[in-house]
């Protein structure tokens, strides 16, 4: 019988500075399969919050910066080995503070136009190809 897959609800934040969003690679994981990838910060929905509050939480938490959550883009479903994950991604900007990374081992501001030539994470890809196509 097939192990039924849990489905992780998750928020991104696509942070925008002028033409440029904010990406950041991931360091070691024990699924190897998501170690070193670039993807858009952010994490799970916890039980007493609504998505902005969830994204305002883990961006403070990972990032150590206050942003302001601006328009939900858009919504991936995507199926890795092990789980599956919906993410809600919104438009953010920093508000306040500068970014101190505690999850993650890199960052860097790509322009958007250049933005596929970063090694991401599959379930980050459709939003990759959102902005691509509409910034």
């Amino acid at each position: 019988m097939e192990k039924v897959k849990k489905n992780i609800q998750v928020v991104a934040a696509i942070i925008f500075e002028g033409s440029s969003v904010y990406c950041f690679r991931k360091g070691a994981n024990k699924l190897k399969y998501l170690e070193n990838k670039f993807e858009f910060a952010g994490g799970k929905i916890e039980a007493n919050e609504n998505k902005k509050q969830a994204l305002e939480r883990e961006i403070l938490e990972e990032l150590n910066i206050d942003i302001i959550v601006n328009d939900e883009l858009l919504v991936i479903n995507h199926e890795y080995p092990d789980f599956k994950l919906t993410m809600y991604c919104f438009s953010c900007v920093i508000s306040k503070g500068t970014i101190k990374l505690s999850e993650h081992k890199e960052f860097i501001l790509q322009d958007i136009c250049r933005l596929n030539d970063l090694d991401w994470l599959p379930a980050d890809i459709p939003a990759v190809e959102y902005l691509m196509e509409n910034f």
